[in-house]
């Protein structure tokens, strides 16, 4: 057989076939354009800047890569605007999960701000109820699993975020498994929202929090320290912890270790990254250093519509831009599952049904060995 060092073109169509867990999308920013238009259509909403559904992506795609965060989440006002009643919000998270399977994703957690959805007749519990139908629906046609974090946002009131939090929880038993903090970081701390967040630790609950994006190592010292954080949403700036001197780590800073030592999970996108100015290029990006260092990585799409993206495309640069091999891409889809929110049966279940068997199938039918034990694992 073939030995697993040498190379295997990993085609796209291959990396479509391969499992792949989707952790940090949210749900109005991954519409299919020609959703966009019909919903548009039916409720005579005319601020759309495009008719064409290829000519509207497009635009979506070029408003979004200007470097910049503010700037990137302008698109959003769009796609918020037809989400407002109740078959659109389960149509789109049908959608979702059909795209997922289409894409090769086996388990995925979306997430949402149900506040900016009743904008017309419906409430916070009909926006929930909606969107979970949706999303089982999606489950049961199409074999997916998900779970469903809601947002709050860092400009709000901290008191309105312990709403959001309450509303989470006490979803909990209906698809709900997580509460995030979104938004902009600079000037929006997270320390202020902090009641929310004990809210959920008191609950037991999941929390997972925008950090690192578009602020530096302290925004996610707040959201692990001050906030409870089981994961990160992004984290890219923890490489300003990092001291790098000609190419290579002098020095991994007491947040940085901290990350590393406790498996915290940093839910990177490679793409949005770029589209956002969290990384000044993929070639800038630090995921290979953090990949070097045994930080606990996963790859995300964040928003499929405004980054022209899809995991494969994600999983494509991480072959193209930093030599990922199939080892590599499976420990990712492993870290990935091993994350998330769901619970640790059905993990379990997921990761040797529906991942690690999978690539095992896939090494046999393109001749190559078995993969070694995997150590100490990500």
């Amino acid at each position: 057989m073939k030995d697993m060092k040498q190379d295997t073109k990993l085609s796209e169509e291959l990396l479509r076939r391969l499992p792949k867990v989707a952790l940090h999308e949210h749900l109005d920013g991954c519409l299919r354009p020609t959703t966009i238009l019909e919903l548009a259509e039916q409720i005579n909403y005319d601020g759309l800047p495009e008719s064409d559904p290829d000519k509207l992506g497009q635009w979506f795609a070029r408003g979004a890569n200007r470097g910049s965060l503010p700037e990137y989440l302008e698109g959003f006002a769009h796609t918020i605007a037809v989400m407002q009643t109740a078959e659109a919000l389960e149509r789109i998270a049908y959608e979702f999960l059909e795209d997922q399977k289409n894409d090769g994703v086996v388990y995925a957690e979306v997430r949402f701000a149900p506040h900016f959805h009743t904008g017309g007749e419906l409430g916070l519990d009909a926006v929930m109820r909606a969107v979970l139908e949706g999303l089982n629906r999606g489950k049961r046609d199409h074999d997916v699993g998900f779970g469903l974090i809601v947002c709050a946002m860092r400009n709000g009131e901290a008191a309105f975020s312990e709403d959001m939090a309450e509303l989470a929880v006490s979803y909990r038993n209906a698809g709900c498994v997580g509460f995030d903090l979104a938004g902009e970081e600079a000037g929006n701390p997270a320390k202020v929202h902090v009641d929310a967040f004990q809210h959920v630790k008191r609950q037991n609950f999941n929390i997972t929090i925008h950090a690192g994006e578009s602020f530096g190592p302290a925004s996610i010292w707040q959201a692990l320290q001050y906030c409870g954080a089981h994961r990160i949403g992004h984290g890219t700036r923890i490489i300003e912890d990092i001291v790098i001197f000609e190419g290579k780590v002098i020095q991994v800073g007491d947040l940085a270790q901290y990350i590393i030592d406790h498996r915290i999970p940093l839910e990177i996108c490679l793409s949005s990254n770029v589209h956002t100015g969290a990384a000044a290029s993929l070639a800038e990006h630090p995921f290979p250093i953090l990949h070097e260092l045994g930080f606990r990585l996963t790859l995300n799409t964040d928003n499929r519509l405004m980054s022209a993206t899809t995991m494969t495309k994600e999983y494509a640069l991480a072959v193209e831009h930093y030599g990922l091999g199939l080892d590599d891409l499976e420990t990712i889809s492993l870290n990935s599952m091993k994350s998330a929110f769901a619970n640790y049966d059905k993990r379990c279940n997921f990761i040797f049904d529906r991942i690690k068997k999978p690539f095992r199938e896939l090494r046999k039918e393109l001749g190559l060995e078995s993969r070694k034990p995997y150590g100490s694992g990500n």
